[in-house]
């Protein structure tokens, strides 16, 4: 029987009588145990204005899962790239591979993370509540930490920096088949949000290997499954 590499997906949950210090003690004491049990990666998610969650800033408490753990790769459940400048998001997981070469992994989601008016703080404007250039902007952020960068000028072209030694997996999320469709043209990765998704996920994996477009950086279609789990220390 092959074997299911086995991840983890984490919101630095505030329980009740807690401090966001105490979630982040456990988001880190979570991550260790997950390294020493052998998964394949520890994902941080990205949600706004919720008192129950402390996961705000998936790259700030990258750094700190990563510098505490020895080999499980760390990244973004995701970056919810509306709410960023596409640069701004190169640039900080740039720095993150840079930091802890191999490990790194950038998750995008098209969600806001967030309600309607704290996606409004987030983005500065009314008009960048929507999602209309959010393939473009996925586009950018995976040329940009790529060694080809973009000419934005003559003669000039735009790459992330810090120069790092190789390069972050970029991931698609989704719970759609929209995601899938777009997951498969880019040529990247893909997760399916199954914990909350509307779609039966063996048809939306179908749709992404059928139409997956192999890219510079991803031969194959390679895909992931996001579900809900109850686990406990078993019974002596």
């Amino acid at each position: 029987m092959a074997s299911v590499p086995v991840s983890v997906l984490d919101l630095a949950t505030v329980r009740a009588g807690w401090s966001s210090s105490d979630a982040f003690a456990a988001t880190i004491e979570f991550a260790q145990a997950a390294d020493r049990l052998g998964a394949e990666r520890f994902w941080i998610a990205e949600h706004h204005n919720m008192p129950s969650v402390a996961a705000t800033t998936p790259p700030v408490v990258i750094a700190a899962v990563a510098g505490r753990t020895e080999r499980i790769r760390v990244g973004s459940g995701g970056v919810m790239l509306p709410n960023h400048s596409p640069y701004v998001v190169a640039e900080q997981f740039a720095a993150l591979e840079a930091l802890y070469p191999g490990r790194i992994d950038l998750g995008i989601g098209r969600a806001p993370g967030a309600d309607q008016v704290t996606a409004w703080a987030l983005r500065r404007s009314q008009e960048g509540l929507g999602h209309e250039d959010f393939v473009e902007h996925v586009e950018l952020v995976s040329a940009w930490l790529s060694p080809h960068g973009v000419r934005v000028g003559r003669g000039m072209t735009l790459t992330a920096t810090p120069s790092a030694s190789g390069y972050p997996e970029i991931w698609l999320l989704g719970s759609s088949d929209y995601s899938a469709r777009l997951a498969a043209k880019l040529g990247i990765r893909y997760s399916y949000a199954g914990h909350f998704g509307q779609f039966d996920p063996a048809g939306v994996f179908a749709l992404y290997r059928a139409e997956f477009q192999p890219s510079e950086t991803l031969a194959e279609p390679y895909a992931m499954l996001c579900t809900s789990a109850l686990v406990g220390a078993t019974e002596p």
